[in-house]
């Protein structure tokens, strides 16, 4: 059971009341952190197969020093991944330092960074640390490092490299001993063939990938996410027990939230602060999310009949092929999570990949998956070293050899 379904109880609704409801209660403190996730658990709230993968990832990552390369899209919880690696690593008693790089011009952002001597532009009248150097010993968080323009992409490619960098003005090169997180809401693989990113530079950031998914791909955490900031902002706002009717919670479930996480945090916060009678009704949900409560990627499917017709079965199959490998990579060839992303039976997911021949490739993405399916066993603790840990470490060469 999740971390989120422990912060609120689910009452049975009292038989006078006509339409069926969902009660939660606030119990005046949070549980216990579990996972070893803290309060930073927000969007990594859930047990769909996704978020128990990037759970498991993120105890990997947090056991190294490696660049990391957050990539997912805006509202996900990057940040928060970020933080949770920096918490979970020997680094965790210093400095975690966020540096948002689309939101600061390109002329400041490079001082931001890296600092400046006394007198090296108009108003700099003192000598300034960077974020680099504010971040020694612990965790530096570029935040869209997408935006970052081509010159400041050079000199942050010679910091990855040398671990050294020169401030602004300076003549004097600085050595820093600093774990750098980025990660962006763009394709970087994109952006590199378009010339808008270095590949060198991306190669030296993507060298440990976390990708976190969409809202819309780990629908089965909608309620609990739900729940879970229902609680949190009854909490905050020191209100009551709150009712969500079945036709609300059925609207919430089928929006296909763009915004992620993070827009079903504010969205929950509103309902909160507006509501007065102790039940929350389709009415007092926002009109974009009760029109557009159809999910993203059943219009996406829509396609127009060509006046020479189709091969139906030909691009079923295309359709079907496509779906199960996509769930293999996701999953990193556990084929009973894949499974359950194709809502189908183990069994009957089995035969589909022994008819269409794709064993073979299913069985060479387990094998590199290994570590990964080892670790979202619900018998693996997140806080407790594994025993398992140190094999796992120890036969890593061996996965990446088989996975080449």
């Amino acid at each position: 059971m999740s971390f989120a379904d422990n912060s609120c109880r689910l009452i049975t609704p009292l038989s006078q009341r006509k339409r069926e409801t969902v009660q939660v209660e606030t119990a005046g403190e949070l549980p216990p952190a579990s996972h070893g996730f803290d309060e930073l658990t927000n969007p990594l709230v859930g047990s769909s197969p996704r978020m128990r993968i990037v759970r498991a990832l993120i105890v990997k990552l947090a056991t190294n020093n490696s660049t990391v390369l957050i990539a997912g899209e805006s509202g996900t919880g990057k940040e928060l991944a970020a933080r949770a690696i920096h918490q979970m690593s020997a680094r965790r008693d210093l400095s975690f330092v966020p540096v948002n790089c689309s939101a600061i011009p390109e002329e400041l952002l490079e001082s931001e960074l890296f600092g400046h001597v006394r007198g090296a532009f108009t108003g700099a009248i003192n000598t300034r640390q960077g974020r680099f150097q504010l971040a020694s010993g612990g965790t530096l968080f570029l935040k869209e490092i997408g935006e970052m323009s081509p010159k400041l992409q050079v000199k942050l490619l010679r910091v990855l490299q040398e671990r050294q960098f020169e401030p602004v003005g300076g003549d004097h090169a600085i050595q820093v001993d600093v774990r750098v997180i980025a990660a962006t809401n763009r394709d970087l693989r994109e952006a590199v063939r378009e010339g808008r990113f270095r590949e060198d530079l991306f190669y030296r950031l993507n060298v440990l990938p976390l990708e976190l998914p969409s809202l819309r791909e780990r629908e089965g955490d909608i309620p609990v996410l739900i729940r879970y900031f229902l609680h949190l902002h009854l909490r905050l706002k020191n209100k009551g027990a709150l009712l969500i009717d079945s036709p609300a919670m059925a609207t919430l479930r089928r929006y296909h939230w763009p915004g992620n996480v993070r827009e079903m945090e504010n969205l929950i916060e509103r309902v909160v602060v507006l509501n007065d009678d102790g039940l929350i009704r389709v009415g007092d949900l926002p009109d974009y999310v009760v029109n557009n409560s159809a999910p993203q990627h059943q219009r996406s499917m829509a396609a127009t009949l060509p006046s020479e017709g189709v091969d139906l079965d030909d691009i079923l199959e295309k359709i079907e092929n496509g779906f199960i490998e996509q769930a293999l990579q996701r999953t990193r060839g556990n084929k009973t999570m894949a499974a359950e992303l194709l809502n189908l039976n183990r069994t009957t997911f089995f035969e589909r990949l022994r008819k269409k021949g794709m064993l073979r490739l299913a069985k060479t993405n387990t094998s590199c998956a290994e570590s990964v399916g080892e670790m979202t066993n619900q018998k693996f603790s997140l806080t407790q070293p594994s025993r398992r840990l140190s094999e796992l470490r120890h036969t890593h060469k061996r996965f990446r050899s088989s996975c080449s």
